[in-house]
């Protein structure tokens, strides 16, 4: 029976680290023919492995090329596709199959028909993701996903079903994903918002996927954890995709792997952005971000928000273990319908994920546990939660109809003033027309007493002719 070898991803990335430390060990010993073949055929692996990674480029022959990738994958019945066939069940890359563009160029659509492989491919829907030249990736990101998802195999992994390497042209045909991606779901303006349900599924499935990849045997680290990289099936299911960037974890007495500082902006780790050493608790940290977009439906990193919440960890982390301040942040899009109890286990697991220090991060079967432990929480807020987004004319007319009513109180109380005011000075004269007519009866009497002087000098001092109709007869 033919036992079949696993490849080591070290002899990919690192093929200095197969060369003994030990000074003794290179003296030569004697060797059983036996162990002298199985040490020759690893040494041809390695040579091999070596060869494909840092030898090859866009320039290799595609017959020499597929020859090493079939030889060094032995047993991951990837499928080597001709440029002929992929513009066939492409439409020729035509316009109205495209899906979208990544950093390695852009996805299209295809279907593979009976008619392709009637007795190695099924007829199915693919996505077929073409290198572009011009872009920010290039053979070796290509390659190093051929190799990694031609061994790995998982229910939370996209499956790479083939690849196509043809003069300069590298291509990867993967299972197609009809929900598209996270990215798309959660932040597209006019698509149905994610109920909370679906929303700690999806979480779910991609802290499975990543937790498989951080308890293989040989550990890799995704470093490139994203909304855009979760795909999602037509039952929510999520699967990683794009492992371009994908590393080989530390080994042995290691803590790290030193790299170049690569991903996207919002979801790095910052102790890998500042040292460039990778670990297993960097995928934790860009997990958390993840989990938070989750939670309040912005972005990781958004200019059009107020400058202090531009950064989704630095404005949200402070706010995740109040419930009040918590309750503010949560998607309104959700209207309020999801579990209070699963948003607060939910919070303070982004919380734990997005420590500043490494070691204080949970590893990925702890998310796994306690987001299985959400999925069946169903103290669903009950009523109907209304979120009004302001509009700005509809806020400028409220406005103007608020200064008119003000202006008309104003106006309305000014008038009621006056006519007090009015209303005070009628009182005034009817008094001062009663205290003359009472004077002018007196002048009247004094008058025919003899005293006319007297009675002229009073009518002069106390009639006010010009606030009265009295009239004085002498």
């Amino acid at each position: 029976m033919r036992v079949k070898k696993k490849i080591t991803w070290l002899s990919i990335f690192i093929p200095s680290c197969f060369k003994s430390e030990n000074p003794s060990d290179s003296t030569p010993l004697p060797k059983k023919p036996k162990t002298t073949k199985t040490k020759k055929a690893v040494s041809e692996k390695s040579s091999l492995l070596e060869r494909l990674y840092y030898q090859s480029d866009l320039s290799t022959s595609s017959t020499t090329l597929s020859e090493d990738l079939s030889n060094s994958l032995p047993g991951s019945n990837l499928h080597v596709f001709t440029l002929a066939e992929l513009r066939v069940i492409t439409h020729n890359f035509s316009s109205y199959n495209l899906l979208g563009k990544g950093g390695f160029g852009p996805v299209f659509k295809g279907f593979i028909d009976h008619k392709l492989r009637p007795s190695a491919l099924k007829p199915q829907p693919v996505a077929i993701k073409l290198l572009d030249l011009d872009g920010l990736q290039g053979h070796r990101e290509w390659l190093t996903e051929v190799i990694f998802l031609g061994q790995l195999r998982h229910p939370h992994l996209v499956k790479l079903i083939g690849y196509c390497c043809e003069d300069e042209h590298r291509l990867l045909v993967y299972e197609y994903m009809p929900r598209g991606s996270l990215e798309n779901q959660l932040f597209r303006r006019y698509s149905v918002s994610l109920p909370w349900s679906t929303r700690m599924k999806i979480a779910l499935g991609a802290a499975k996927g990543l937790g498989f990849l951080h308890e293989a045997k040989k550990p890799v680290i995704y470093r490139d954890f994203k909304a855009s990289n979760v795909l999602l099936d037509s039952d929510f299911t999520a699967k990683l995709s794009d492992f371009g960037l994908a590393k080989d974890g530390p080994e042995g007495d290691e803590t790290h792997v030193s790299t170049r500082v690569m991903g996207t902006r919002g979801y790095a780790a910052p102790e890998y952005i500042m040292t460039g050493h990778l670990t297993t608790a960097s995928d934790v940290y860009s997990f958390g971000i993840v989990l938070l977009e989750l939670l309040t439906g912005r972005r990781a990193a958004d200019k059009s928000q107020p400058r202090r919440e531009q950064n989704l960890a630095g404005w949200a982390r402070p706010r995740l273990k109040d419930l009040r301040k918590l309750r503010r942040i949560m998607d309104p899009r959700l209207e309020g319908q999801y579990s209070e109890i699963g948003a607060q286990k939910a919070a303070a697991l982004a919380y734990q994920c997005l420590s500043h220090k490494p070691k204080r991060r949970p590893t990925m079967s702890i998310v796994v546990k306690t987001l299985e432990a959400l999925k069946d929480l169903d103290d669903i807020l009950g009523g109907t939660f209304v979120y009004i987004v302001p509009n700005t004319d509809q806020s400028d007319c409220m406005h103007r109809k608020h200064v008119k009513v003000g202006e008309e109180r104003k106006e309305l109380k000014k008038e009621n003033g006056c006519h007090h005011h009015r209303k005070h000075q009628m009182n005034l004269l009817r008094i001062e027309a009663n205290f003359a007519g009472w004077l002018l009866v007196c002048s009247m009497v004094l008058e025919i007493l003899g005293g006319k002087l007297v009675c002229s000098v009073c009518c002069m001092l106390f009639i006010r002719l010009r606030k009265s109709d009295v009239v004085c007869y002498y």
